[in-house]
């Protein structure tokens, strides 16, 4: 069943959800999934903060797909972007270009006294 989500209240009813019916203790939830049981309750009581990195090993340990619609064009220049190898799994959005290499950082805008 697929179902839309606006906000992390609606993620985490779905967590919590999924959890129950399929009579898994959230602590065990927690351990399978590599996360502490604190963060495991932060997401199911919807906190806005949570890492979506580790929602997502959440997600996938319960079995819950994580899908996004978005708008045909925006599918096209998404297709040749990930072609070219430009978007790194792990890489953090605004952490700067990467040199050459795709390793570290370019030098920013050096500083006038």
């Amino acid at each position: 069943m697929r179902i839309i989500i606006r906000s992390p209240a609606d993620v985490g009813q779905v967590v919590r959800t999924v959890r129950r019916h399929g009579k898994v203790r959230l602590d065990d939830l927690a351990a399978t999934a590599g996360v502490s049981k604190q963060f495991t309750s932060d997401v199911e009581h919807g906190k806005p903060t949570v890492q979506l990195g580790l929602v997502l090993k959440l997600l996938s340990e319960l079995g819950v797909s994580f899908e996004l619609d978005i708008p045909e064009e925006a599918a096209r220049a998404l297709a040749a972007l990930r072609s070219e190898g430009g978007v790194r799994e792990g890489a953090r959005a605004g952490s700067g270009p990467a040199d050459a290499t795709g390793r570290g950082q370019l030098p920013g805008p050096k500083k006038r006294d």
